[in-house]
Formats: C-alpha cells, sequence, structure tokens
C-alpha cells in the first residue's frame, strides 16, 4: 500500500477532517512524506478542506 492510499484510509477510518500531523501520527508515515503526498492528492483531487488546514477523502 502506498503512502496516497495510507493516507486515504486512515481518513475514512477516522470519519473527521485531519491536518498533516495528525495523518502523520496515526500512520507512522514522516510528517514531510504525509506534506509531499497531501501536495499531490490536492492537486488530483482526491482530498477537500472542509474547514481550514484540515482534510477529508473527496469522496465518501
Amino acid at each position: 500500500m502506498n503512502e496516497k492510499e495510507q493516507i486515504l484510509e486512515i481518513m475514512r477510518e477516522t470519519g473527521v477532517p485531519l491536518n498533516a500531523g495528525k495523518v502523520a501520527e496515526l500512520t507512522g508515515l514522516d510528517r514531510k512524506v504525509v506534506d509531499k503526498a497531501f501536495a499531490q492528492m490536492k492537486k488530483e483531487g482526491s482530498i477537500v478542506s472542509p474547514v481550514r488546514c484540515k482534510w477529508e477523502p473527496a469522496e465518501k
């Protein structure tokens, strides 16, 4: 499973919008890896921000 899949899975499991720090904490991934994945996922449209600095999967 790649980083993006791990991030989307943890977001779906929690069911609430998460910031990059919390995603890093829950997945065990390095914060820099999460930030890089977030940037790619934002461009792809696979995550959306319902509130400032927090993200969730685009499709629930």
